[in-house]
């Protein structure tokens, strides 16, 4: 394989994160660059107007011209534009055939985990931004400080959210490897436990001899990650709040009650300082000391640092505030696994200790539903009320017996409701929440749009609630969500 700008470079399914940050990438390293996907969005108009060209809707003409074709992980092997370019003799390949020949020549961040991989990618990234290194990123979702999911830098330094999903991550080649958490996760695609970890375990062993490994202490699978790679000689970093293991350690984390978390930095016994964060939550304090030892590698000062994080924003979709109307706030977030849901109802209940919680949650494909049935019906601890959805089915087909209604009626919590659609959850919100309320729509599907037409509604500006509205429930969903990275990957608070 062999890149060289000026190239033309097709891309199928270029409106998920995944491929839209690679597509922006090679556009500004000089790439002629199109695309295609079933609809436009944000992400498709945004790379269009800097220069891409976008075929809405599939076709096997769009590959017509291209060098060579790359395509989502959501993408069928039998797509009508893979089959026409394989026809052609126009080489197809997937996101991690690509990528350590895009980032070569760069010294590569590569950010991992179940949980927190975008808002830790989106932290190492703006620490380095501030600190005057201008990095070159790709990010699984919005980067809030510069409203862009990718873009090419001047600096040595190359930082990439590592996805798990379809193994991506096996074709980086990482100096750095920073590893949140492991948790089992896409059962559509790793059978089991077991295989999801062997699949993290040999991204990790893509590190060279002396590349550096971050692992999260407080997390069981990867402390034993840290622990394997330290009992062979190389160079391992461990982080956390609780656990001994951690050279690097947050000690007093707390809510300062101005809307900030702050904690002291402690590393080998040695304190460094105290920090602080817009973004809320113990685990975004882990992600912060990711950041922070990832950054340090590359030569960043700590009162650098810490300004630096006391400025960032946050990523899209995580713990994103969407407006407040009359005393009610609305919250979006993309946690769609247990323990995301668990953790930013945590996070929302420090944040708003005085106000009720309302968590609107739509459940992400039938075979994630299926696995993690048992670890739903616990999560949902911190919330006074919640509704949920029908299933987002993304790609998959519908499983028997497997359903919003079946999880409502599982649930032991004083008030779950089952809203079928994204209008018959906007109507209950309507009719029910009183000020003051938070309102958490934990969704990565089209969900988000329930808070879009609560805010509308409150502020009285929107239709009659029981008029149709985009992506409500007598809408079909389109396969892929708005603000997913190519699949239904987890990125829940981070």
């Amino acid at each position: 394989m062999r890149f060289v700008p000026g190239q033309h470079v097709h891309l199928v399914g270029i409106g998920g994160f995944g491929l839209s940050a690679i597509a922006r990438v090679l556009l500004e390293q000089g790439y002629y660059v199109s695309g295609s996907d079933r609809s436009a969005n944000a992400l498709t108009d945004a790379l269009e107007k800097e220069g891409a060209v976008i075929y809405k809707g599939h076709d096997p003409q769009n590959v017509m011209g291209a060098e060579m074709v790359i395509a989502s992980s959501a993408v069928a092997s039998d797509h009508v534009e893979l089959a026409m370019a394989r026809a052609l003799g126009i080489p197809v390949y997937k996101r991690s055939d690509v990528m350590a020949a895009i980032m070569s020549g760069y010294t590569t961040i590569a950010v991992a985990g179940t949980h927190g991989k975008t808002t830790t990618s989106s932290m190492v990234t703006h620490i380095l931004m501030e600190a005057g290194q201008s990095p070159t990123y790709i990010i699984g979702g919005i980067l809030r400080n510069t409203g862009r999911n990718a873009g090419v830098g001047s600096g040595k330094a190359f930082v990439i959210e590592a996805d798990e999903y379809d193994n991506m991550f096996h074709g980086l080649r990482p100096q750095t490897a920073i590893v949140t958490n492991v948790e089992f996760d896409h059962p559509d695609f790793f059978a089991t436990p077991s295989e999801m970890t062997q699949s993290f375990s040999k991204f990790i062993g893509l590190l060279p001899q002396n590349g550096l490994l971050i692992t999260c202490a407080d997390d069981q699978t990867t402390a034993i990650l840290g622990q394997n790679r330290l009992v062979s000689g190389l160079p391992v970093t461990m982080y956390g709040i609780d656990s001994p293991m951690a050279t690097w350690r947050a000690a007093n984390v707390h809510e300062n009650g101005k809307g900030q978390t702050e904690f002291e930095v402690i590393n080998n016994g040695q304190s460094l300082g105290e920090f602080r964060l817009l973004v809320p939550g113990r685990y975004n304090v882990q992600n912060a000391l990711a950041a922070l030892i990832a950054t340090e590698t590359q030569g960043v000062p700590f009162e650098v640092a810490a300004q630096a994080l006391a400025s960032f924003q946050g990523a899209g979709r995580r713990f994103d505030l969407r407006g407040e109307v009359g005393g009610v706030t609305v919250i979006d977030d993309y946690a769609h696994h247990p323990t995301a849901i668990r953790v930013t109802l945590e996070a929302t209940r420090q944040r708003y200790p005085n106000h009720a919680i309302w968590a609107v949650w739509q459940p992400h494909t039938y075979s994630r539903t299926q696995a993690l049935m048992d670890s739903y019906l616990t999560s949902f601890d911190f919330a006074d009320h919640v509704l949920i959805t029908d299933i987002y089915a993304a790609r998959e087909e519908p499983i028997p017996g497997v359903s919003a209604d079946e999880v409502v009626k599982a649930m032991n919590h004083t008030d779950v409701r089952y809203t079928p659609g994204l209008r018959d959850a906007t109507r209950a919100l309507l009719a029910d929440v009183q000020s003051p309320a938070v309102i958490v729509i934990m969704s990565a599907g089209d969900a988000p749009l329930i808070g879009v037409e609560f805010l509308k509604m409150r502020r009285g500006k929107g239709d009659d609630p029981s008029a149709k509205a985009p992506g409500h429930v007598d809408e079909q969903p389109s396969k892929e969500a708005p603000g997913h990275i190519d699949a239904p990957t987890t990125n829940p608070a981070g």
